[in-house]
């Protein structure tokens, strides 16, 4: 991983652009690393520090925005081995605070969302962040008939049978007004002195110790045999809800006694809070009691406590804005830096890691990490043979702290970035405003077609069960698959003259190969949106590539739009910019992909092999405005801008930034201006505020569009 220390202030917007492109790339790669493989690269503290930076860049260059930001994203998507659960609302993950300033930050955006008053008190319940596994589980008349990991938030993994096995975790509800329906969602984690013992049995057997509590506990949780996920002595604390068939409280704190009393196990020290003073003592007081806790914690989560309020404030992309964790500081450690070697990426970006010294911090054994880029290592004048300081937050690999100097080996001399790829031998340049060295090998580079390869197999494009990264690695060398296309013809190639038969090679059978075949003509149906993520367009991931498929439908319509806009006499990038999501950036890299005649001739090849269906977009049970674009204009009364974009969204509503022949409904407040103009010009419906309220609630149908409309002062809407 290679990071612009710049900072986001001092970016140009190429730079900001560039670096927002790399994050979000960057942070995909290890969700999917922390929740689907349960094997993490980074520390908490290094992942947060991607997070935040990409959240910084964005506040600072808010058109850079991609639409598939990783602030847009929570976790991964669930792995092939487990049926798959669709959660009734979405599992959001949690912003993070890292000091009090960042606490009380987040109570002020609490006050501005809501429009309260400085009198008006802000109650929080704090309650400690365990470090373990998210999970749900689901309640039919007090019985427990469902359990799933939260995935990528969207859709979780079938657990039900493993989590049966947590001896804290009730199976049947007792207690009062118990709902017909209940989904309780909590932390499955493995006690210190039971992780002590586990691993103590481990060595006595032979086997390997495990590294630390939470990466057992998931490993755990997500066994394909019950039994194993017994012998982890899993728990489980509840910390919230999500379905239920009747209200169950009006408090967050009085809901989780309730949960309380009817069986589940709640985390220990959680209490309300009253102001920010009372919030810092509580977090205070918890990580002082950390040491002497039989479970492991990072920090602590704070809740609005009004559940009306949490209604209102509802969630920005990834998080709810009504909660936030306050983590605890990184704990630290001194080790060797033996060398610093090289990886290539996927987008041919070269990136120094630090090989260590193995040292245990934190509860967990290191021997690798990150140097982001050589400006980074300048910066710190990192070299090989160093004695450094590492710190880490949660989990495996550190950030590279500091070096101390006075150990240093007479001997050692300064980095030197490399001026070829140590792949392909490719000239390694570094653009000017670029942090990042790049291999210009393009596809020839070995690690960048393969990765190409790699993201069009990935579970969540074509997801092609028995073809991972180790058979397209070897499909590669041999010459079977240089291109997708390839991968749709291996079946007709195989036992021909150019390749041997597939069965016959080592590790392969008959049933095997079969299996892999089968595999791939499955594939060949395909939904539009997975499609147009899998061919590895830059800046386009699944959200993007959604946006694409709800607008344009099917491939053939997708197809002549980004042709169109990539003519010289065309309706140019501004078609794009136009959807919801979509910005300048975003749309350069789509009609630039487009142009390219190679590109071209692959999609052309894929359409030939493939039934691309159509998209369908989900219903939104039944809102009168799923579906229209709506765009809103000037200071609104009833409500912030902010909540009314979220509420419009949550009705399934397509909010858009600009008005044009496509918008539905202008909801123009006071002082409305060139939006309101523009409406008028175009013959755009315009709404008041409660005209919108009404509409959206299906209390009454939209007012006729009135051309020419009445045009007010210009404030730039």
């Amino acid at each position: 991983m290679s990071t612009d220390t710049t900072p986001p202030e001092d970016l140009t917007p190429d730079a900001a652009e560039r670096e927002l492109e790399r994050l979000a790339q960057e942070i995909r790669r290890h969700d999917e690393l922390y929740y689907t493989h349960s094997a993490p690269e980074l520390s908490d503290a290094e992942y947060d520090a991607l997070r935040r930076r990409n959240e910084a860049i964005e506040a600072r260059f808010p058109k850079l925005k991609r639409a598939d930001s990783p602030s847009e994203r929570v976790g991964a998507p669930p792995a092939s081995s487990f049926a798959k659960v669709r959660h009734s609302r979405p599992m959001l993950s949690l912003g993070n605070a890292l000091n009090d300033d960042d606490l009380a930050e987040f109570e002020g955006r609490v006050r501005r969302f809501l429009n309260l008053g400085e009198d008006e008190p802000v109650v929080l319940y704090g309650e400690p962040k365990i470090d373990g596994l998210s999970a749900t589980v689901h309640y039919h008349g007090g019985a427990f008939v469902l359990g799933a990991t939260r995935g990528d938030g969207e859709t979780g993994e079938d657990v039900t049978e493993n989590l049966r096995t947590l001896r804290d975790l009730p199976h049947t509800l007792s207690g009062p007004d118990v709902p017909e329906r209940l989904e309780v969602r909590g932390e499955v984690y493995i006690g210190r002195a039971d992780f002590a013992a586990l691993n103590r049995e481990r060595e006595a057997d032979g086997e390997e110790a495990f590294v630390n509590p939470r990466n057992t506990a998931s490993g755990g949780l997500r066994q394909i045999d019950p039994t194993l996920t017994a012998k982890r002595r899993l728990r489980f604390f509840a910390h919230g809800w999500g379905e239920a068939s009747e209200p169950v409280g009006e408090r967050q704190g009085d809901v989780l006694a309730r949960l309380a009393a009817w069986g589940f196990k709640l985390a220990p020290l959680a209490r309300h809070c009253t102001g920010l003073d009372a919030a810092r003592a509580l977090h205070r007081e918890i990580e002082d009691a950390r040491p002497g806790l039989d479970f492991e914690i990072d920090g602590v989560v704070f809740k609005v406590d009004r559940l009306d309020w949490q209604q209102r404030l509802g969630a920005a992309g990834r998080a709810p804005r009504w909660a936030i964790a306050y983590k605890f500081p990184a704990e630290q450690a001194e080790t060797v830096l033996h060398r610093i070697s090289i990886s290539v990426g996927r987008t041919g970006a070269l990136t120094p890691v630090a090989e260590l010294e193995p040292v245990y911090v934190g509860g967990v054994t290191v021997s690798r990490a990150t140097l982001h880029n050589e400006d980074e290592i300048a910066r710190k004048d990192i070299r090989a043979g160093d004695t450094v300081v590492v710190q880490r937050a949660g989990d495996v690999i550190p950030q590279v702290v500091r070096v101390i100097e006075e150990r240093r080996p007479a001997e050692s001399e300064p980095f030197v970035p490399p001026a070829a790829c140590p792949e392909c031998g490719s000239h390694a340049v570094r653009e000017e405003g670029e942090a990042v060295r790049r291999c210009t090998g393009g596809l020839i580079c070995p690690a960048q077609a393969l990765e190409r390869l790699r993201h069009f197999v990935a579970r969540d494009a074509f997801d092609i069960e028995g073809l991972g990264a180790k058979q397209i690695e070897a499909f590669y060398a041999e010459g079977r698959v240089k291109s997708p296309a390839d991968i749709f013809d291996l079946e007709e190639k195989d036992g021909t003259e150019e390749f041997s038969k597939l069965a016959e090679l080592e590790g392969w059978g008959e049933t095997s190969a079969a299996n892999l075949f089968r595999a791939i003509e499955a594939r060949r149906r395909i939904s539009l949106d997975r499609f147009i993520h899998a061919l590895g367009i830059r800046h386009v991931g699944q959200t993007t590539a959604r946006l694409l498929a709800r607008r344009y439908g099917t491939v053939e319509e997708w197809r002549a739009a980004m042709e169109a806009a990539a003519a010289p006499e065309g309706e140019s990038p501004e078609a794009l910019t136009d959807i919801d999501g979509i910005g300048p950036v975003v749309a350069r890299a789509i009609v630039e992909f487009v142009a390219e005649a190679r590109n071209d001739a692959i999609l052309d090849a894929l359409c030939q092999r493939l039934d691309i269906e159509p998209f369908e977009a989900p219903s939104t049970a039944q809102s009168p405005v799923a579906g229209k674009r709506v765009v809103f204009t000037g200071k609104l009364v009833r409500m912030t801008r902010q909540e009314a974009k979220a509420r419009a969204e949550a009705l399934g509503a397509q909010v858009a930034g600009s008005v044009s022949r496509s918008t539905d409904y202008v909801v123009a407040g006071e002082d409305a201006g060139s939006k309101l103009k523009r409406a008028g010009e175009l013959g755009v419906t315009v709404l008041s505020e409660e005209q919108w309220l009404a509409v959206a609630a299906g209390e009454a149908p939209p007012p006729a569009a009135e051309p020419g409309g009445e045009q007010a002062s210009d404030d730039g809407g």
